[in-house]
């Protein structure tokens, strides 16, 4: 008897021992914590109360004057009309974008954004740099101060003034005929001349912004360590070698952002200015993007084509911002994320 007993386990039999099923729903004890953090959440936005309602006015200026418009792209895909408004008007699907392929105004328009873009690029983004050095040298703080806001005023100035500013130095009764005359020379043309339009717009971009761009470089070129500049100069390294070494380096995630946000706008550049200075110049050098969609939308009614032109540019910068930004990664820079 004894000798026939065996032990058999739950297993042998072909019985397994089931666990029981995992509780799917959250038990009060999981719960408890979450409420906590929400709780916690909400106290520490009332004890920061004060800067939330300081921030709620930019808020409702971006909420109102940059997103809310945005709807109004809508009339890009319509044959637009301000007296149907936006839900009387005809629907023409992509009929507007693909005028753009059919228009041969386009070509020259878009020739002349990216000239301007392009001459940007190459004079005017790096003159804040220059700039940014060459007071970084300047030994005196009073005297950088001073010449910091300097260069930094004109950026404050509206372009209708410097635009008069400079028409009493370059037009054709002002300073600079003035000298060239009383030496015996002629008189330049230098503000209806259609071949230096383009240059004059260049030059008057630097005189404006290069200060803007400075402040920014002064300010990362403060957070290199001086330690390095000590190190380098005994170890014999030359000014040229700690600027390129030290100075450029210390200041490359700054270019590089900057230069990001430069190439999402190449198809900006800049309305006012223009539009002010494009009175007698042919179309083939004056007009750019942002003109043209003033001119042949709100002058001419084309308003459907003319939203179609700004919202594929704003589409095309978009996509050069990303381009940009993941190439910047890609080299090991911060980049805008």
């Amino acid at each position: 008897m004894a000798e026939n007993l065996s032990v058999h386990s739950p297993t042998q039999a072909g019985n397994t021992i089931q666990s029981p099923a995992p509780d799917t729903q959250l038990s009060p004890q999981k719960a408890l914590p979450k409420k906590r953090k929400q709780s916690r959440l909400l106290q520490q936005m009332w004890r920061e109360r004060w800067i939330y309602v300081l921030a709620l006015p930019g808020i409702v200026y971006f909420l109102l004057f940059h997103y809310w418009p945005l709807l109004g792209n809508i009339i890009a895909f319509q044959d637009y009309s301000p007296f149907l408004g936006y839900f009387r008007s005809t629907w023409v699907g992509f009929a507007n974008f693909a005028r753009l392929f059919t228009d041969p105004d386009i070509l020259i328009v878009l020739k002349n954004t990216l000239v301007i873009s392009l001459l940007q690029l190459i004079f005017v983004f790096p003159s804040g740099i220059i700039l940014a050095l060459l007071l970084n040298a300047v030994v005196s703080e009073r005297l950088k101060r001073l010449m910091q806001s300097v260069v930094y005023l004109p950026h404050f100035l509206s372009w209708v003034i410097i635009v008069s500013i400079w028409q009493q130095i370059f037009g054709g009764d002002g300073f600079i005929n003035h000298l060239i005359t009383g030496t015996g020379g002629q008189p330049i043309d230098f503000l209806g001349n259609p071949n230096l339009f383009q240059p004059m717009i260049i030059l008057q971009i630097i005189w404006k912004e290069s200060g803007w761009s400075t402040i920014i470089f002064l300010a990362a070129l403060s957070g290199i360590n001086l330690q390095l500049y000590e190190a380098a100069v005994v170890d014999g390294a030359s000014k040229w070698r700690r600027l390129w070494h030290i100075t450029l380096p210390g200041i490359r995630n700054i270019i590089a952002l900057l230069l990001i946000l430069r190439i999402g706008s190449v198809l900006s550049t800049g309305f006012e200015q223009i539009f002010l200075q494009q009175k007698g110049m042919p179309m083939e050098v004056a007009e750019v993007i942002d003109t043209f969609v003033y001119s042949r939308g709100i002058l001419n009614g084309e308003w459907g084509y003319t939203a179609a032109v700004a919202l594929t540019k704003a589409l095309i910068g978009l996509i050069l911002i990303y381009t940009s930004n993941k190439i910047a990664r890609k080299f090991g820079e911060e980049g805008l994320l």
